[in-house]
C-alpha cells in the first residue's frame, strides 16, 4: 500500500549568486527546488535478519525519509535488497553513507546513481515488496543483458506504483 508524505518537512533551499547590475554586487536568489538525485543499490541481507527486523527497518525507513524529504522503495527476496532512493542530493547523500555501513546488510553495491527532473516515487516514503508480491528475479529471468540490470531493477521497481 502506497505512503503517503502528509506532512512532510520542507527541504532546504539551496541559494546561488547573481548580480543584478553592474557594481552591485552579488545577491542572494532563493532556489525552491533542490537538485534531485537518485541512487539504486543492491545488497545482502545479514544472516538472521527475521521478517519482524524487516518491518522495524521499514518503520524507521518511512519515518525518516518522510524527514529527509526521500521517497523510494525497497524489495526484499531471497537474501537480497534492492532500493531506490531520491531527493536532494544532501540528505540522499548522508544517509547513503549511513546505510553502507548498517549492520543488517553486507556487500553494499551501488548499480546506478544520477539526476533527477521529477520523482519517480513522489508519494511513497518507503514502499516495500517482497517475493509475494512481485518477483524479480522472475522479472529479470528473461534473459536480460547484464549490463541492462540497473536500468531493469529501476523499472521494476517504477512498476510497482500501478
Amino acid at each position: 500500500m502506497p505512503c503517503k508524505n502528509k506532512g512532510k518537512e520542507e527541504a532546504p533551499m539551496r541559494h546561488a549568486q547573481i548580480s543584478l547590475s553592474p557594481g552591485t554586487g552579488p545577491v542572494p536568489a532563493i532556489d525552491p527546488e533542490p537538485q534531485l538525485g537518485y541512487v539504486l543499490y543492491r545488497s545482502v541481507a545479514s544472516p538472521g535478519l527475521e521478517d519482524d527486523d524487516i518491518d522495524r527497518l521499514l518503520r524507521r525507513a518511512q519515518h525518516r525519509n518522510r524527514s529527509l524529504g526521500l521517497t523510494g522503495c525497497l524489495h526484499h527476496e531471497n537474501g537480497l535488497f534492492f532500493q531506490w532512493l531520491e531527493g536532494p542530493r544532501a540528505p540522499l547523500f548522508r544517509l547513503l553513507e549511513e546505510l553502507r555501513d548498517d549492520f543488517r546488510h553486507v556487500g553494499f553495491t551501488v548499480l546506478d546513481q544520477g539526476t533527477l527532473e521529477a520523482r519517480v516515487f513522489d508519494d511513497w516514503d518507503m514502499q516495500f515488496s517482497d517475493r509475494q508480491g512481485a518477483s524479480l528475479n522472475d522479472w529479470l529471468a528473461r534473459d536480460m543483458d547484464p549490463m541492462e540490470e540497473a536500468q531493469a531493477v529501476g523499472r521494476f521497481l517504477a512498476s510497482l506504483r500501478d
